[in-house]
């Protein structure tokens, strides 16, 4: 009895140690991701303030358009790179959260 009651004491510290681990990379990820959220949505609006000015200070209306056309190139492309950056942060975050628990799981799962 005192045997079986010793394992499920320590199953239940390993389980614990391995979801407080897992909070930890959640935190630290999720940071990552705030900062470059942040950081892309204030270079975006700089640039959108520069084409801006750009666009009232243009002569010609065939000039507009170039700097409207040169604009949305850019920031799509720009969308894209960051949209892929975000996307690999998540699946790190996917991952890290979860490799915690890959020992434990292996240890409780039934042998096959």
């Amino acid at each position: 009895m005192i045997k079986n009651f010793d394992e499920i004491q320590n199953a239940s510290k390993e389980s614990m140690d391995a979801t407080m681990r897992s909070f930890g990379a959640l935190s630290k990820t999720s940071q990552a991701i705030a900062a470059e959220v942040a950081d892309y949505s204030k270079k975006s609006f700089e640039d959108g303030t520069r084409v801006l000015e750009k666009l009232l200070g243009a002569r010609s209306l065939d000039k507009a358009i170039e700097i409207q056309t040169d604009y949305a190139k850019t920031a799509y492309e720009g969308f894209v790179a960051q949209a892929t950056k975000i996307g690999e942060l998540y699946a790190d975050l996917a991952k890290e959260t979860y490799k915690p628990f890959e020992a434990y799981v292996a240890k409780v799962s039934p042998a096959k």
